[in-house]
C-alpha cells in the first residue's frame, strides 16, 4: 500500500466509478482496476463493489475512505508546511461559502490573493450555510464563509465581515418610494422565502421573532434556492423580500429595485469565517485567513 493507491482508491469511491476515476487521475482504467486490485490483496477484503453504473464502497472500504482522506489531507499539510518553510508559498486550497460570499465576496479575495501568490491554486465551493459547514467536518474544504451562527462542537466560527439587509422590492410598488417600512405591513405582502438551510432566512425570521413578531405568518408561499432566484422573483413581482444590499447592489443602482429599511427589525448581520475545530489549517489556509481579515 501507497499513498498513490490511496489517492486513486479516494478518487474511485469520490467520482462512484472507476471509469470518471481513471478520467480524473488521467490512468487508464485497467491501471486504475489493478491498483485497487493491489489494495484488496494487501487488506484481504473487498473494498468497493460496482452496482450496475456506479461504484459504491463496501464497509470495509468505508473504513478505508475515511482514513485515506486523513492521510492524504496530512501528505498536503506536510509538503505545504514544508514549502513554507522554505519561503514558498504554493498548493492548494479548498474553501467554501454560503450564497452571497461564494458569489460576491469570496472571489474578490480569491483574485487578489492569487496574484499575490500566483503559485496557490484554488478551488470554490457554493452551498447553504448547512451544506457548506457539512463540507468542512466531511474535510472536504479547509474552511467557509457562511451568513449564519450555527451551534456545533465540530467547528469554530468568528466574524469576518458585517452585511446589512434591506428590503427590496420592485419599481413600481406602492413602497417602492419609501425608505422605510413598519414590520407589520410585511405580513401582508406575498414574501419570497428562502430554502431551510439559508443562513439569511434564517437570519431574517430571527430578527422577526425576536421583534416580538411571529414569522410563520408570513405570506411566504413560494420558496428560491438562492438570492439569484429571488431577485428575479422580485422582478418579476412574484413577492417581495429582504436580501443582502450586496447582492442587489447592481439593481439598485440601476433603478430596477428599491431597497427600504423595516422599523423595529435589526437587519444587521455577519458572514462569519468558519473553520473545523480540530482539524490542523495548512499554511495556505492560513495566510488566506489572514489576508481575508486584512481585505474586508
Amino acid at each position: 500500500m501507497d499513498l498513490w493507491q490511496l489517492h486513486i482508491f479516494v478518487s474511485v469511491v469520490d467520482k462512484k466509478s472507476f471509469s470518471k476515476a481513471s478520467e480524473a487521475i488521467n490512468l487508464s482504467q485497467p491501471t486504475v482496476s489493478t491498483h485497487i486490485k493491489e489494495l484488496e490483496d494487501h487488506f484481504q477484503c473487498r473494498l468497493l463493489d460496482r452496482l450496475g453504473k456506479t461504484t459504491e464502497p463496501t464497509r470495509a472500504g468505508l473504513i478505508l475512505y475515511d482514513h485515506a482522506k486523513k492521510v492524504l489531507s496530512l501528505r498536503d499539510l506536510t509538503e505545504s508546511a514544508m514549502l513554507d518553510f522554505l519561503g514558498f508559498t504554493k498548493g492548494n486550497l479548498k474553501i467554501g461559502g454560503s450564497t452571497i460570499p461564494a458569489g460576491y465576496l469570496i472571489p474578490k479575495l480569491m483574485g487578489e490573493f492569487t496574484q499575490k501568490f500566483p503559485d496557490v491554486t484554488m478551488a470554490l465551493s457554493a452551498g447553504d450555510t448547512m451544506q457548506i459547514i457539512d463540507a468542512i467536518k466531511q474535510g472536504k474544504i479547509e474552511l467557509g464563509v457562511v451568513g449564519a451562527l450555527k451551534e456545533d462542537p465540530a467547528i469554530c466560527q468568528e466574524k469576518l465581515t458585517a452585511d446589512e439587509m434591506r428590503l427590496i422590492v420592485p419599481i413600481g410598488h406602492k413602497w417602492a418610494g419609501q425608505k422605510s417600512i413598519e414590520c407589520s405591513k410585511l405580513f401582508s405582502e406575498p414574501f419570497i422565502a428562502r430554502e431551510k438551510g439559508s443562513g439569511t432566512w434564517q437570519s431574517i425570521l430571527n430578527s422577526m421573532d425576536k421583534a416580538g413578531f411571529n414569522s410563520q405568518n408570513l405570506k411566504s408561499r413560494v420558496t428560491m434556492g438562492n438570492s439569484v432566484s429571488v431577485i428575479q422573483g422580485i422582478l418579476n413581482r412574484v413577492g417581495i423580500s429582504i436580501l443582502s444590499t450586496i447582492a442587489v447592489a447592481n439593481e439598485i443602482e440601476t433603478g430596477r429595485l428599491h431597497a427600504l429599511s423595516v422599523k423595529g427589525l435589526d437587519l444587521n448581520r455577519y458572514f462569519y469565517l468558519t473553520l473545523p475545530k480540530k482539524r490542523t489549517q495548512s499554511p495556505i489556509c492560513k495566510k488566506f485567513i489572514e489576508f481575508a481579515k486584512k481585505t474586508l
